[in-house]
């Protein structure tokens, strides 16, 4: 009886693993010092958000009908202000210009500054279903970016809803990582 609890133990970790890993994985997240909610708040609240999307993680589909499905699914799922996402660009461009850039498939060095400059590459094949690298762009400073994965069939999965919705705090996050700047004599 004794060796049941551990074994129990283990089972109940593997399980929540196993769900893990349905639902998707966040890979890690960084944030520029210029890096503000309040600004992006401010900025997305009521108006249009720009999308720009980049490969096809559904080789099953056409790439218009994957972005045609995939919108509603990131609406559904979006940030806290009231925004509106679109993939049409503005008839003139904004300055600052504010977008988030997906790129599915990300070559494994393609950094976030190359993205937000309008420059993408990708693997050559697809590792996983749902493989995808999110830069929150302001001009072309990243602001943001995280990456992200899940096993999905389709757009309308609905592990990819429920990664867009855990994305989106982490790429819009109010709570960013501290900066401290070093302060000389100061005693901790």
């Amino acid at each position: 009886m004794i060796l049941a609890r551990p074994i129990l133990a283990l089972l109940v970790a593997a399980s929540s693993l196993v769900g893990c890993a349905q639902s998707g994985v966040i890979g890690g997240a960084d944030y520029a010092p210029q890096y503000d909610y309040g600004e992006f708040f401010a900025v997305t609240d009521g108006r249009n958000f720009q999308v720009i999307v980049s490969g096809n993680p559904f080789p099953g589909l056409i790439e218009a009908e994957m972005k045609r499905r995939l919108l509603p699914v990131m609406q559904a799922n979006k940030p806290r202000p009231n925004l509106t996402f679109t993939y049409q660009a503005p008839p003139e461009r904004p300055h600052p210009d504010y977008r988030m850039v997906l790129v599915f498939n990300a070559a494994n060095d393609l950094t976030a500054a190359r993205v937000c400059a309008g420059e993408v590459w990708h693997k050559p094949a697809a590792a996983r279903p749902f493989d995808l690298f999110a830069v929150y762009c302001r001009d072309d400073l990243a602001l943001s970016q995280t990456t992200a994965w899940t096993m999905a069939n389709g757009p309308d999965d609905p592990a990819v809803g429920q990664l867009f919705a855990q994305l989106f705090l982490v790429l819009f996050s109010d709570m960013p990582p501290r900066r401290f700047r070093p302060r000389p004599f100061m005693r901790w």
